[in-house]
């Protein structure tokens, strides 16, 4: 388990909501990770892959900029189950085109223009993960 860091936690969360913010004044599109990731496949419907491209860049390189800029390795801890691993991707990028966004697109920018369906969206992801981590955690004892 993680310790919870407040102040690293603040500093992720408005870095999260200036990216939202930046995204949406710069380019007027919504900083949905799962909707970015997925244009990145053909076919490309507008001229937009190169931003996209360079978004998700940025998110593969923030580690590395912290690292430049701390001196301290971000360290996260995965599951080295591959079987498990493999479901949980392909459960998560289901329920990202099932629900039409992800936590991202819901979470961030839906709440934010006071969506209705994402604030239903996020309540229903939210329950949905808070139920799975109880019965993994507690009930088949992973």
């Amino acid at each position: 388990m993680t310790e919870f860091t407040p102040v690293a936690s603040t500093i992720g969360g408005i870095l999260i909501g200036l990216s939202a913010v930046l995204l949406m004044a710069w380019e007027g599109r919504i900083a949905g990770i799962s909707g970015i990731s997925s244009r990145l496949l053909p076919p490309y419907a507008d001229g937009a892959f190169l931003s996209r491209l360079g978004f998700v860049l940025g998110l593969v390189a923030a580690p590395l900029i912290y690292l430049l800029a701390t001196g301290t390795e971000v360290v996260q801890a995965v599951s080295s189950n591959l079987p498990l691993m493999t479901v949980a991707g392909l459960l998560v990028g289901f329920g990202s085109v099932y629900g039409n966004g992800c936590t991202s697109g819901h979470g961030v920018c839906g709440l934010s223009r006071l969506s209705l369906r994402s604030l239903v969206a996020t309540v229903t992801f939210m329950v949905t993960a808070i139920a799975t981590v109880f019965v993994v955690r507690h009930i088949a004892g992973a």
